[in-house]
């Protein structure tokens, strides 16, 4: 009995541990991120490093994922605060948004219906197939990256409370 209970133990904290690793963000605050080179929702090209120079939050989500959804009316009003806001270190802010989903049209209109009105959208129909959420090992969204004017790792997975108290200390 008792080692039929340990054995359950150790198969359990095996499995969480397994899946704590599995579904860690690739990246850590420090490192520098993968360059992206995709085509936003409007038809133009974009790279990642085009945002140099600025404050980046980098939100993979999903219009068929609740707790991505839950979180659009504070990314609106996170955007709507730092549009114009002037850095002492930095050019602006913006986020990118890079859509995990199967279905465009489904992406579209979580987009209007949520009002996400900033120009970097990034759809990947493959959900966790697609580039860039296997160059980012993105297992599990949402998943956000708070990126410096480099492109380096600030913050990963920041509460809103925390991407507003670090870019309000970092106002002019």
């Amino acid at each position: 009995m008792k080692s039929t209970l340990i054995t359950a133990l150790i198969l359990v904290l095996g499995y969480l541990s397994y899946t704590y690793i599995y579904k860690a963000p690739k990246y850590t605050a420090g490192e520098k991120t993968e360059e992206i080179a995709a085509v936003l929702r409007d038809g133009s090209p974009f790279t990642l490093s085009e945002l140099h120079g600025k404050y980046v939050l980098l939100d993979f989500w999903g219009s068929w994922c609740g707790p991505c959804r839950a979180e659009s009316p504070a990314l609106v009003q996170l955007n709507q605060r730092m549009k114009g806001r002037k850095f002492a270190h930095a050019d602006g802010f913006e986020i990118v948004s890079v859509g995990v989903e199967s279905s465009e049209k489904s992406w579209n209109a979580a987009i209007v219906r949520d009002q996400l009105d900033w120009k970097y959208h990034i759809i990947q129909t493959d959900r966790f197939k697609s580039p860039l959420t296997l160059l980012y090992k993105v297992r599990e969204i949402p998943t956000k990256y708070l990126l410096d004017t480099n492109g380096e790792v600030l913050f990963v997975n920041p509460s809103f409370d925390q991407i507003n108290s670090y870019l309000d200390q970092q106002s002019e």
